[in-house]
């Protein structure tokens, strides 16, 4: 399984975007799956998880109440929307898949399979 993340960009403080998150080459539909950041001069960051199902999300206290992660198991993609961004916001967001690890979904070493990033920057 790939994992293709995109939706990134500029947006201004304030500003929405959504990113997504798409697997190819098997279907991640019953896996966990969680959206984590790194931002320049900082540690990885757990931003949300979702459930294989979708009925658990999980988000880091920084972005909840703001971001809202979705999926899609039909169309085999995750979703992290991001509303009332910050310049703080800005990093390179990853998604990822946990085929079953030991831990906490927002543990980065729960998940085994990591997509590319993609560039979120906010402005103030």
């Amino acid at each position: 399984v790939q994992l293709q993340a995109c939706g990134g960009g500029l947006v201004q403080g304030g500003g929405s975007l959504r990113l997504s998150c798409a697997a190819s080459g098997g279907t991640v539909s019953s896996y966990g799956m969680g959206w984590f950041r790194k931002a320049p001069g900082k540690e990885r960051e757990f931003v949300s998880g979702i459930s294989w199902s979708g009925s658990s999300t999980y988000y880091g206290r920084s972005v909840k109440g703001r971001f809202t992660i979705s999926r899609d198991n039909i169309q085999n993609t995750v979703y992290l929307q991001m509303n009332s961004l910050k310049p703080e916001d800005t990093a390179v967001y990853y998604c990822a898949a946990d085929r079953g690890g030991v831990g906490y979904p927002s543990m980065d070493s729960k998940y085994d399979i990591w997509g590319q990033g993609t560039q979120v920057t906010v402005s103030s």
